[in-house]
C-alpha cells in the first residue's frame, strides 16, 4: 500500500492532523476556538483512518483472489 498515492496522501494528512491535535491537547490554556478545532480535527482524523482501513481491507481482499 505504500506505493498507492491516495493511501499515502491520506496517511500524510492523518499525520498532520495528529501533530496539530497533539499540540492542542498539550496547551495549558486553549481558547474556545482551539477546543473546537481540536474536536473537529479528531473527527477528521478518525474519518481518514476509516478510509485507510477500508483501502487496506479492499487491498487484502484483492490479494486473496
Amino acid at each position: 500500500m505504500e506505493s498507492n498515492d491516495e493511501f499515502r496522501k491520506l496517511a500524510e494528512q492523518h499525520a498532520e492532523y495528529k501533530k496539530r491535535v497533539d499540540y492542542l491537547e498539550h496547551k495549558s490554556h486553549p481558547t474556545d476556538e482551539e477546543l473546537v478545532e481540536e474536536q473537529k480535527l479528531k473527527k477528521l482524523k478518525l474519518h481518514l483512518k476509516d478510509q485507510m482501513m477500508a483501502m487496506l481491507e479492499s487491498h487484502r481482499t484483492q490479494m486473496a483472489h
